[in-house]
């Protein structure tokens, strides 16, 4: 199969991807039509809930395994669309439809690449895994599906990146802080502010710099988000709440920041999860000399994606901007698909890890 091929297949599968809504933790609908293709071209699909995934032929767990990752689900349309967003729309070169930059781009050019690179022995085994839930970090997705896969030795995520490698993502901790107080009349001298509690708590997490800084994704970054308090204007508010996005780098586990939190703020603090964290693979790495050697550059990348729930070393590449994410009129650049199902193939094609 030539990849001239391989392009309009991947276009063709992208317009029927877009048609069915896929908002997280609704991909039935989308799984099945993605089962049902792969299996209608003779490739066997293994599926669990959402999550479809197939295997190279003459697989042998004597040699390394390489996964080829993205996901089908998408957010909810945002407001603005003057196009259809689950309608596909081919125009000047572009292609309109919610997803089809995050992630359908990707989605169907790993399979291409997952198709050609499976027409010939490789040092390597390849496994292609289209998974869900993955804008909700979802236990459904694909943390469900890695404990029954073989051992990875290689993870490539697709993302819209440019077809550049992030070769460091940083990862994410949500916190929820309470202060408590005592109710009281606001005319009075009585009662405990919980609001004036937290003061000094936020201005910490303002302002606090953790040590370590990394060369691809900066420091550690904390924000306060949101905030609550108050039942009514003439009430003390006993309970103050608040919640603070945190994002790692590759130094720090986020049970390491939870601790140092834990150790420096007066509110109580619970985090929500431990599960995201940052990673990071080294320039050496051969999949990340080969793509260097093609022209591209590597990056550190803020934005989560599944990535963050491997624990064995990955890659987060793949066609479309970043930027285009989550917007309105969201579209993917026809000639991204082919640029990417052909350094996809360059890359992996006779590469040894």
């Amino acid at each position: 199969m030539s990849e001239t091929y391989l392009v309009p297949e991947a276009i063709s599968l992208l317009k029927s991807l877009i048609g069915i809504p896929s908002v997280s933790r609704e991909e039935e609908a989308v799984a099945d039509f993605l089962q049902n293709y792969i299996e209608s071209i003779g490739i066997t699909a293994n599926r669990k809930a959402n999550n479809i995934w197939c295997v190279s032929p003459m697989f042998d767990l004597n040699k390394p395994t390489i996964l080829l990752n993205s996901h089908i689900d998408t957010v909810k349309p945002v407001t603005g669309w003057r196009k259809h967003p689950f309608t596909a729309k081919e125009e000047n070169g572009k292609l309109y439809g919610l997803g089809s930059n995050d992630a359908g781009g990707s989605v169907v050019s790993l399979f291409q690449a997952f198709r050609e690179l499976s027409a010939k022995e490789q040092s390597y085994n390849l496994i292609y895994l289209a998974s869900c839930e993955e804008e909700v970090s979802g236990k459904d997705g694909i943390e469900s599906v890695l404990p029954m896969l073989p051992p990875i030795h290689l993870g490539i995520v697709g993302e819209p990146t440019e077809m550049h490698p992030a070769i460091a993502e940083k990862g994410l901790m949500v916190l929820d802080a309470t202060a408590y107080g005592v109710a009281g009349h606001a005319a009075r001298e009585v009662g405990e502010n919980a609001i004036y509690k937290v003061l000094d708590d936020i201005n910490w997490f303002r302002n606090y710099r953790f040590e370590k800084e990394s060369s691809l994704l900066g420091p550690v970054k904390m924000s306060v988000t949101q905030i609550n308090a108050g039942t009514q204007h003439n009430v003390i508010p006993d309970k103050c709440t608040f919640v603070v996005d945190v994002r790692s780098n590759e130094f720090y586990t986020n049970e390491e920041l939870y601790e140092t939190i834990r150790n420096h703020v007066k509110c109580e603090v619970q985090a929500r999860s431990f599960r995201l964290n940052s990673s990071r693979v080294e320039e050496s790495h051969p999949f990340v000399r080969r793509a260097i050697e093609l022209g591209k550059i590597p990056f550190g990348s803020p934005t989560l994606s599944d990535q963050a729930l491997m624990s064995f070393p990955s890659v987060k590449i793949g066609p479309g901007k970043s930027s285009r994410s989550h917007t309105a009129d969201e579209y993917i650049m026809i000639e991204e698909i082919e640029e990417a199902i052909g350094l996809y193939i360059q890359i992996l094609d006779g590469l040894i890890i």
